[in-house]
């Protein structure tokens, strides 16, 4: 099964990088994954510029989380709009792709540190993350899929942070979110949200991928078959 994801974009700002890399898009990918900020600073009209791009490209579920950028004012709004796009806010679906059952929870996901901006405007705001992650270890723990897909935007771990300063991780990620993914063992995760970041680590046996347009500069493909499996040098 071939994935295909992005995130990122901060559309306009980004939005002819990413016009160019869907246009070298060389397969036709079973499940295209959106991990969050496809818009800057709550543009809503940008989210369907960006859909656009897709339009007759992309032929197969497109399944999306929200990043910081998509501001929760207007994610219904983006939601109502955007039918064929099947948004997750701390929510979890299971489709029927290429004879395989895939199982999904897609979240914003969680910081070790709130920004002082969402300490301010957002009440309870660590126990809102805190909340979030045992939501997806509940969610993903119930899911009896032959495909486990965790999709966040923040980074579930420290390590595909490696790139920007270690001073700034707990303000792009979260390292608790590690916990879930070591016990419940995903097929796969993807997140965004890291701009200088590293493209791809490994949580135990589990591939985190960073999606974000700036940091690979063009879609992310991953082959089910080929790069779900750790090769050696993650053992040594």
């Amino acid at each position: 099964m071939i994935i295909a994801a992005i995130s990122d974009v901060h559309s306009p700002r980004y939005y002819d990088q990413y016009v160019e890399a869907i246009g070298k898009l060389n397969v036709k990918p079973d499940l295209f994954l959106i991990a969050g900020d496809m818009i800057y600073h709550g543009s809503f009209e940008e989210y369907q510029k960006v859909y656009n791009v897709l339009f007759g490209k992309i032929n197969c579920p497109i399944v999306a989380c929200f990043g910081n950028q998509e501001f929760p004012e207007i994610r219904e709004k983006i939601k109502e709009s955007l039918k064929e796009i099947r948004f997750l806010d701390d929510q979890s679906i299971v489709l029927q792709i290429s004879g395989n059952t895939v199982g999904i929870f897609g979240s914003t996901g969680s910081l070790d540190t709130p920004t002082k901006w969402q300490k301010a405007n957002i009440p309870n705001i660590e126990k809102i993350y805190a909340q979030r992650i045992e939501l997806a270890e509940k969610q993903l723990e119930r899911m009896h899929t032959d495909l486990k897909i965790l999709l966040l935007h923040y980074a579930p771990t420290y390590k595909t942070l490696e790139g920007e300063n270690p001073n700034f991780y707990p303000f792009l990620g979260s390292q608790v979110f590690e916990n879930v993914i070591i016990k419940i063992k995903p097929s796969l995760v993807v997140h965004g949200h890291s701009h200088l970041g590293t493209k791809k680590a490994w949580v135990d046996t589990v591939p985190v991928f960073n999606v974000s347009l700036t940091v690979n500069k063009e879609v992310v493909i991953i082959n089910t078959e080929e790069d779900l499996k750790p090769g050696l040098q993650k053992f040594v």
